[in-house]
């Protein structure tokens, strides 16, 4: 007999915390939220830990809840991919849906919060969501539509490549935190533990350099797979993340996370998201919505964090 708890309380923890809403997820799972909220209590106490912080009417995933939801994604996706082979969809409805891949965090931290937006406006296309920290080549893989790739754009044949718009890479922490270390000088620039994200191109010597000062030797201090783990590492107070400001924005606004040094301290500026697709498929209706909605949510959201 397998260990595993209740389907419909994991169910209801994935999206809730795919979806960054406890709202959103009654939505999607057709619950009231006091349902959805229950599922995941019941969850906790399965775990005997906390899978999401509760403050200020908000909540957000612990170290542990963004661990279980990577690893929910990727047994969701299967579980799908396995219904989909024995009940494939009829031609006709392949026209009306649309496969997204991304990475876990791109899609817990920024798409998944405002695909509802994207839904609500094109009310006759299937959105299909996926999500691995792997490459993957469309070339490769012709049941997905739109690529949102990390860290480098990718390059081939009958591709088409765009960036998702400049993003902001600063240092990030708890106010407590900012408080303890004081003023980032010359000589006192390695008191403080640094969070590494394992796949960012973006890397602590690239800001100590921005900011003319000398890296310090040895190691960070810890290091995560994934930017969404590093941004709760950060909040729960275990030292600095270097870190984008799309993933964090909301910590930043519920004031759980300050930019270290009080915005003394100079960012980095990377593009570092793109949208792919298949240059064939360029002219497709649904391809060109979901890359116009994109293009323009990511203009908003940078205007509202400017």
């Amino acid at each position: 007999m397998r260990r595993i708890p209740s389907f419909p309380a994991l169910r209801a923890f994935e999206a809730a915390a795919r979806l960054g809403s406890f709202a959103r997820a009654s939505e999607e799972l057709h619950l009231t939220p006091s349902a959805v909220s229950h599922q995941v209590r019941a969850l906790e106490r399965w775990f005997e830990r906390p899978l999401f912080r509760r403050a200020n009417r908000q909540a957000t995933l612990t170290a542990d809840g963004e661990r279980l939801l990577a690893g929910l994604g990727h047994a969701f996706d299967a579980i799908e991919a396995a219904c989909a082979e024995l009940n494939p969809p009829p031609a006709a409805s392949l026209a009306a849906s649309l496969a997204v891949h991304c990475t876990p965090s791109f899609a817990a931290k920024w798409l998944g919060p405002r695909l509802p937006a994207f839904v609500e406006a094109h009310p006759g296309l299937v959105i299909r969501l996926s999500t691995s920290a792997d490459p993957v080549d469309l070339g490769r893989h012709g049941e997905i539509d739109i690529l949102i790739t990390y860290g480098r754009p990718p390059r081939g044949a009958g591709l088409t490549v765009e960036s998702l718009g400049p993003e902001e890479i600063a240092a990030l922490c708890t106010p407590e935190v900012a408080r303890a270390v004081g003023p980032v000088e010359a000589g006192m620039a390695g008191r403080f533990t640094r969070l590494d994200s394992s796949f960012s191109p973006v890397r602590w010597p690239d800001w100590f350099a921005q900011n003319g000062l000398p890296a310090p030797d040895g190691a960070a201090g810890a290091a995560f797979d994934r930017g969404s783990l590093v941004i709760s590492a950060a909040v729960q107070g275990l030292g600095v993340a270097l870190e984008s400001l799309r993933f964090a924005a909301d910590e930043l606004a519920a004031g759980q996370l300050v930019r270290l040094g009080g915005g003394r301290l100079k960012s980095l500026t990377r593009d570092l998201h793109f949208i792919c697709y298949r240059e064939r498929d360029g002219a497709l209706a649904k391809i060109q919505a979901f890359r116009r909605w994109l293009l323009d949510a990511e203009a908003a959201s940078r205007a509202g964090a400017d």
